[in-house]
């Protein structure tokens, strides 16, 4: 009896375990700070994540990702990164990724932790494309590292070395573009999934700076020259940034099909706000989690110009479009 107890409380450590994934104390001398570490995964192994927990609070970090990686942005512990980093002394720069770069986490805004349906995970190592992860920590703030104080904020990942039927996946939605000042500005993006492959949304997170008042994304499929709009998600992005549940658990999308978000953006300012990476600009984000069978999709990420080149109802040349789009 007590053989069979132990056996069966190693099967349940073997099953699932956790990595923090965590900032090796650092201290951000300069607001807008974008700092990366890595981790190298074992080639020989295949790996499960199966959830996510935030070590961090919004007092701290602006926001973090996780990116999968081919290849690490840098050689380094800790180097700066991001398009709009800032320079801290000792450090070198470069991207969170040199090579085969994919977001597989986001976080902000004290969002919660987050579980993976049942049977679902990322799958990194052994023979993926995925041979590193990177956390990528923004700090707005670095009030609080004077005096000496050092951060480890960053995820804790959940994981199993069990194989799980179905890879999860992350599209990312975005646009880039400007906002102009005392305006309303749609922020659009759009694209068509043309893999085939049949994928199952399950979660989605939104994702602005300060002038975001809600981002809704959604599937459009075209019959006889007639668009229907299918909601996916939407939400205020001043609420916590954590990924929800799809609106229509059922929901599938396959080739042919185009995925579409909007960004409804609110400005007082009395000047232009252009997309950027510090709190101050703007950021408009949709990430649409998903499983599927197999493989995930090549496709990553949907991006547009964003105003005024691009619309839906423009370039984007969609029709019918919700007349609830920008409200809750």
């Amino acid at each position: 009896m007590w053989k069979l107890l132990v056996t069966f409380l190693l099967a349940e450590i073997a099953y699932c375990d956790e990595f923090p994934l965590l900032m090796p104390n650092v201290s951000p001398s300069k607001p807008e700070t974008y700092f990366c570490t890595p981790i190298r995964i074992d080639s020989k192994k295949d790996y499960y994540i199966t959830g996510f927990k935030p070590n961090a609070t919004s007092l701290t970090a602006h926001h973090m990702l996780i990116y999968g990686c081919e290849a690490p942005g840098s050689k380094q512990p800790v180097w700066n990164c991001g398009e709009m980093a800032r320079a801290n002394k000792g450090l070198k720069s470069g991207p969170p990724c040199s090579k085969g770069s994919q977001i597989i986490y986001a976080w902000a805004h004290d969002a919660p932790a987050l579980e993976l349906p049942e049977g679902v995970a990322f799958k990194v190592g052994g023979d993926t494309s995925i041979q590193y992860l990177v956390l990528q920590v923004h700090y707005a703030s670095v009030e609080r590292f004077k005096n000496g104080v050092t951060d480890d904020s960053g995820i804790i990942l959940d994981y199993t070395e069990e194989a799980q039927p179905k890879a999860a996946g992350v599209l990312l939605m975005g646009t880039g573009g400007r906002i102009k000042a005392n305006s309303i500005e749609y922020m659009e993006t759009s694209c068509t999934i043309n893999e085939n492959k049949v994928i199952h949304p399950f979660a989605f997170r939104t994702h602005t700076h300060a002038l975001g008042r809600v981002v809704s994304g959604y599937k459009v499929t075209r019959n006889k020259g007639v668009d229907n709009w299918e909601l996916i998600g939407k939400k205020d992005p001043q609420l916590p940034q954590m990924f929800y549940p799809v609106e229509d658990k059922a929901m599938t999308i396959g080739k042919g099909d185009t995925l579409a978000a909007r960004c409804t953006m609110v400005s007082n300012r009395s000047w232009t706000t252009k997309v950027g990476g510090t709190s101050d600009d703007e950021m408009c984000n949709f990430y649409l989690m998903y499983w599927t069978q197999g493989k995930e999709l090549k496709k990553k990420t949907c991006f547009s110009f964003g105003p005024p080149l691009y619309s839906w109802r423009g370039l984007g040349g969609l029709r019918n479009i919700p007349d609830d789009a920008s409200t809750l």
